[in-house]
């Protein structure tokens, strides 16, 4: 089960702090273009971790359906908040989910067998942790990271599998584990621990969670055997990471070249793979 004290502390402070800052608002953008070019007024989207909502209320001004779920209580609260100030109560749904319940249910279904899962029983581990809550789902997406807070990523992609529709469509954004802006920005603090800490394999300890960094390898091995990767794309490769936002304010004309460059290049070796975050697109089989 994750902590949702470590982002419940963050749920005041976290739009000021990226969703509002300068380099945050060019990393969710960049995001959106392909939210856009994925989903279609019309569709059901499951969205894992939502944080304050701001993807979910994109999704939901252009007509899609947002269940948007997150582990912690003070998030969900600026959630509903904010869609009820944007009007989109009947295109948003928000609920209190973990990740950790998705990867758990989804590794009881790979250790069941067919004969077990046809068994209709309550007490079954594989029943669904959002059963009174699921529509009819043909998008997921998690944004920003909230992946790299689950150990099983084949637990979470089985969970995912039962949840979306033949042909359904994820988007998850991860932060992976080579990141130069990182290196460069702590080597020059001194800080040689905290410029490599992606690189260890048992992960970070971070406010009571284990942050890990899957390569986008990693990521594909996990999901290989029910999703096909259609795409994958830099998010924050040139661009620096948001805790450079002082450096940013100061630099506004070199961050929008650094920007245009990026999302030409966006898809091209190496720049997916040297980002802050990648962005894998999916289709289920």
């Amino acid at each position: 089960m994750l902590s949702a004290a470590a982002f419940d502390d963050s749920a005041a402070t976290y739009d000021d702090a990226f969703t509002e800052s300068t380099i945050g608002r060019l990393l969710r953008a960049a995001v959106w273009r392909r939210l856009d070019a994925q989903f279609r007024a019309g569709d059901r989207v499951l969205e894992l971790n939502c944080g304050t909502g701001a993807d979910a209320i994109h999704l939901a001004q252009r007509g899609v359906h947002v269940l948007a779920t997150d582990v912690s209580e003070a998030m969900l609260a600026v959630t509903r908040r904010k869609v009820a100030q944007a009007g989109m109560e009947e295109l948003v749904q928000v609920a209190k989910l973990d990740i950790a319940d998705l990867a758990a249910w989804g590794s009881s279904l790979r250790s069941e067998t067919r004969d077990q899962r046809s068994q209709d029983d309550d007490s079954s581990p594989s029943r669904d942790p959002i059963s009174d809550l699921r529509p009819p789902v043909s998008g997921l997406l998690s944004n920003f990271g909230g992946l790299n807070c689950v150990a099983d990523l084949a637990g979470v992609a089985q969970a995912l599998a039962g949840l979306l529709k033949p042909g359904g469509r994820a988007i998850l954004c991860i932060m992976g584990p080579l990141a130069p802006w990182e290196w460069a920005w702590y080597l020059r603090q001194g800080q040689v621990g905290k410029a490599f800490r992606r690189l260890r394999r048992d992960g970070v300890p971070w406010r009571g969670l284990t942050i890990r960094y899957p390569s986008i390898a990693a990521l594909r091995r996990a999901f290989a055997p029910m999703f096909t990767v259609q795409r994958v794309s830099a998010i924050g490769a040139l661009l620096p990471p948001s805790y450079v936002e002082p450096w940013a304010a100061r630099h506004p004309a070199l961050l929008a070249r650094l920007n245009r460059i990026e999302r030409r290049l966006e898809t091209a070796w190496p720049l997916p793979w040297l980002a802050d975050h990648y962005l894998i697109e999916m289709v289920l089989h």
